[in-house]
This record gives C-alpha cells, structure tokens and sequence, in this order.
C-alpha cells in the first residue's frame, strides 16, 4: 500500500506553510499511479522518492503534470528523510539534474534547506513581457526599475515581474485558463511577482496555472530561481533574504534564500517544516 505523508513547507512560526505530499518507498510507482496520487491528494506537488544507490531517485507531480523540479516539497521530503534515516544531508537525483536537501527533525521542530540544480537567468523577450502584463491587467508603469523582468531558472523556468507597490501584488488577480496557455506557449512552471519592501525582505506571489493551481503559498524552485538573480545583478544586500509569500492567501509562508556568489553552483533555501496530521 503506498502511505502519502503530508507536510507543510516554509511555516511561519508554527503557522501557514505550503502543503506537499510525499511518498518514501523503495521503489517509484509508475507515473500513471504517480500522476493519480497527485490528483488525489489535491495539493500544489505531491513528491516520490526512492532509494538509489548512495542517493534517492525523485519525481515530482502536480494536480495536472510532472514537474522538473519542486522546492517546497523538496524541503518536505528533506524532514521526512530525516524522520527515516536522522539529521543529515540527502543526494536527489531528479528528471535531468541533481539537488540536495538537508533535513532536521525532531518532535518539537523541524527544518531543511535544499540546494537547488544551477540557477540562470535571461531577459524576458518582448511578447512574453507583454502579455504576462496583460495577464494581471497591469502595466510598465507598475514595474520596479530595480529588478528587471526575466525568466529566471533553477531547475524550471519563472517569469520574474517586479512591482513597485505591495498593494498592486496584494490586489493580484487573474484568469485561470487565460494563465495556464500563456504559461504552457511560454514553457514556464510558475510566474514569479515580488514586491522588495527592503533589500533584505521580499513579498511573493506565484501563479501556477500550468500545474491546474491558482496560486503556490510558497514556491522554493522559483525562490531559489530569484536569488541566483539577485546574485547576478548585484543586488544591494549581500547573504541571506526573506521572502514572505502566501499572507495573501491565508497561509503565511517564510522563506530563507542564501544569494550565491556562484548561481552556477545552485542556490539554498531552507525553512520550517511542520506535519500535517
């Protein structure tokens, strides 16, 4: 019988979190019975994992799809790792790539930091750029000049946009089918909309119609993904930064981002982790 673990990832003191599924067996079903357990659990990801060798083989599934890469049930699977096997440092072997996770529990806390595949970045071509604006009814003008539109990767890609103002990112809304074309002509996992309150401390919002999910509460791949840009543009504040995400939805999410110095080498984000009884 395959047992569905349920996590909620980047917790904010006890609180909120973005739900993942994950399943630990020692072998993969196959992605026929991966796909319907996704479904069926309901949730942003659910995450499979099996052991292989010195390292554990893992596939990612959304409601409507399989997913490259998955930071948050990364960091759920990172904890469920560490109930299994005690505190350390987890090889993964994804679809095309490699990650890491570190897990820490204990019945009273716990935590894990992933380290994502490479990061990268390009500018966002001119028709993207477009209508990824018409997508939320906003314009040029609502753009912060300080961080650039980009489709922004590390592990899959995201469409970065900047607003100026946090109430233009709380005010966020758009149309589902209308999100998921846009997403699936473009190749993009998520859309990644930040707002910089400080150098130091960002508001998030992802939109993830391509994976049949309006919102992520919290999204790791595209928060990996945005500080392997910030390092690339010399962002004003050098080491770790706080995104918060999902305050908008009711579930309040905490995000710890290290800004690499070296992208090419993968970007680590770590948060609380708390069980989902």
């Amino acid at each position: 019988m395959i047992v569905v673990e349920r996590y909620a990832a980047f917790a904010d003191q006890g609180e909120g979190g973005n739900p993942a599924g994950v399943v630990v067996d020692a072998a993969l079903p196959d992605p026929q019975t991966m796909q319907r357990i996704a479904a069926e659990v309901g949730y942003s990801e659910t995450v499979f994992a099996a052991p292989r060798g010195d390292a554990w083989r893992v596939r990612y599934f959304a409601p409507a799809m399989e997913v490259a890469f998955c930071g948050h049930a990364t960091v759920a699977l990172g904890v469920a790792l560490a109930r299994r096997r005690g505190d350390g440092l987890f090889h993964l072997r994804l679809n095309a790539g490699e990650a890491q996770v570190e897990g820490r529990y204990s019945p009273a806390e716990a935590s894990a930091t992933l380290r994502s595949p490479p990061a990268s970045s390009r500018p966002a071509s001119p028709s993207a750029l477009a209508e990824g604006l018409a997508l939320f009814g906003w314009s040029r003008d609502d753009l912060a000049p300080d961080l650039p539109p980009a489709i922004i990767n590390a592990g899959v890609d995201h469409l970065l946009l900047s607003v100026r103002d946090r109430e233009t990112l709380a005010a966020m809304t758009y149309d589902l089918d209308a999100g998921r074309r846009f997403m699936e002509a473009q190749g993009l996992t998520t859309i990644s909309l930040v707002q910089a309150e400080r150098p130091d401390l960002i508001h998030a919002r992802n939109p993830f119609a391509a994976g049949g999910v309006y919102e992520d509460p919290a999204t790791g791949a595209a928060a990996a993904a945005l500080g392997g840009y910030l390092g690339r543009i010399g962002w004003p504040h050098a080491g770790e930064v706080t995104i918060l995400q999902g305050a908008d939805m009711g579930q309040p999410c905490r995000l710890r981002v290290a800004i690499p110095t070296a992208p090419e080498d993968g970007v680590r984000v770590g948060g609380a982790v708390r069980q989902i009884v």
